[in-house]
């Protein structure tokens, strides 16, 4: 039970980063970040019960809080910050198109 909420969870962080990052508004990108760190909190506490239930042993429950502490740190610093969250974007082949509904043209990243 514990080792699948585990993996539910941690695939939960980089997916929801993904998916935000294709939101048309900084606040809606921010909240994204926000249910990802959620999500790695949440990872944090399940280690938490492994550790307890002698499922894992201290090294590896350090080891695995030291990464977790990290990404939520990341998240929590993108969450306050004030500018924009979103990366550039990336031409993948010739049928490449632009459909996140923002007011973004595909070629030049500005706005129209």
């Amino acid at each position: 039970m514990l080792g699948t909420s585990w993996l539910r969870a941690s695939q939960s962080i980089p997916l929801t980063i993904a998916e935000g990052n294709g939101k048309g508004t900084n606040a809606d990108r921010r909240r994204y970040v926000e249910i990802a760190r959620g999500s790695a909190l949440a990872c944090a506490s399940i280690l938490d019960c492994l550790k307890a239930c002698e499922v894992l042993t201290v090294a590896q429950d350090k080891q695995g809080k030291t990464i977790l502490i990290r990404i939520v740190s990341m998240r929590t610093q993108l969450g306050r910050r004030d500018h924009e969250i979103r990366e550039t974007s990336v031409f993948y082949g010739d049928d490449d198109y632009d459909n996140d509904n923002d007011n973004e043209s595909n070629d030049s990243g500005s706005e129209s």
